[in-house]
């Protein structure tokens, strides 16, 4: 009987369940050929051969200018932010042992929203709207260190890290509340867009943007993924078995918030992709963390991009954030969810 094949390069050594690469290899296919859907579909229709030949060989045509200008900024920056949140969702989950947990829970989308609106509402009319992505993680980056600082005691538990944060998403959701009733009409018209969460008026220097934040954190999770599976243990097992608990779930949280502090600082508040997309990961791949991470990388970046294709056509002229077709989505699946586990 063959064993599981091992990937070696030099002292990097990781052994893969058999399937995996089909699994992973199945996940981008899927992924590439429904990003070449949306590609094809707006104001103009194009056929997905024309649409594949303009993303190979790039012309002056207007079409060209649509794809590759207008629509494909918006798919790629769609498909890394979904995934970005995907992934922290699924590892915040596994790390904190509870299902509903997601980055709403531990105050990074509430805090983003905060540093985001404070910047919208004091700032934005001095400096601009340049350094609004900047406000927003620093927003979240405030609220996280406050949920790690009043929940610390001798090392985190999961339960003390859920409760504290919710009670800080509480406090920056008051906070929001506050600076959206002392605000003019027009700043909360621009706050009312990115807290449903949009991809409208994506740019290649926003996709660039959140790539270079994605760099900071992918690396340092990638070392410390496999971690995970040691960590739905109980603390007392998993430093019995040699693990650093409270160095390696402070790095992974810490991975996990810059993940999801940078893709909500460019497409706004997308509520249930943090949520859903790991729950989506666990009913395709039961076991195996590296497989499921895959599937919700995929599955976070699916969504975020099928609801801004219904927001940009479904009421044409007219161009919805694409937060709200998350939200109609992922509430009854998650609704359904809740059944399927009790029944």
């Amino acid at each position: 009987m063959r064993g599981n094949p091992v990937l070696r390069w030099g002292v990097f050594s990781r052994q893969s369940a058999r399937g995996r690469v089909p699994l992973v290899l199945s996940c981008l296919l899927v992924t590439l050929l429904l990003a070449l859907v949306s590609l094809s579909i707006g104001d103009v229709l194009l056929p997905l051969s024309r649409t594949f030949a303009l993303l190979l060989s790039p012309d002056a045509s207007p079409q060209s200018f649509i794809i590759h200008e207008l629509r494909l900024p918006r798919v790629a920056l769609a498909l890394l932010a979904g995934g970005g949140l995907g992934i922290a969702g699924l590892i915040i989950q596994t790390l904190v042992r509870n299902p509903l947990a997601s980055p709403d829970t531990l105050g990074v989308t509430t805090g983003a929203s905060a540093g985001a609106l404070i910047w919208l509402a004091g700032f934005s009319l001095q400096y601009g709207s340049g350094m609004l992505p900047y406000a927003a993680m620093a927003g979240a980056a405030c609220a996280v260190g406050l949920v790690f600082l009043l929940s610390w005691r001798k090392g985190l538990t999961p339960l003390r890290l859920i409760l504290t944060g919710v009670g800080v998403s509480a406090l920056a959701g008051a906070i929001v509340s506050l600076v959206l009733v002392f605000s003019p009409l027009t700043t909360t018209l621009s706050a009312w867009v990115w807290l449903s969460g949009s991809v409208y008026a994506a740019t290649w220097e926003k996709v660039l943007h959140l790539l270079a934040v994605y760099l900071w954190a992918v690396p340092l999770l990638c070392s410390l993924i496999r971690y995970l599976k040691v960590l739905q243990l109980n603390d007392e097992q998993a430093l019995g078995l040699g693990i650093r608990v409270n160095t390696v779930r402070v790095l992974l949280m810490l991975g996990c918030v810059v993940l999801a502090g940078g893709a909500i600082a460019q497409v706004g508040a997308m509520a249930f992709v943090g949520l859903i997309a790991p729950h989506i990961a666990r009913l395709w791949v039961r076991n195996g963390i590296v497989g499921q991470a895959c599937v919700a990388v995929s599955g976070g970046g699916v969504m975020v991009m099928i609801a801004d294709l219904a927001a940009r056509t479904l009421f044409r002229p007219a161009d919805l954030p694409a937060g709200i077709f998350v939200a109609l989505a992922g509430a009854p699946f998650f609704l359904w969810l809740l059944i399927r586990q009790r029944t």
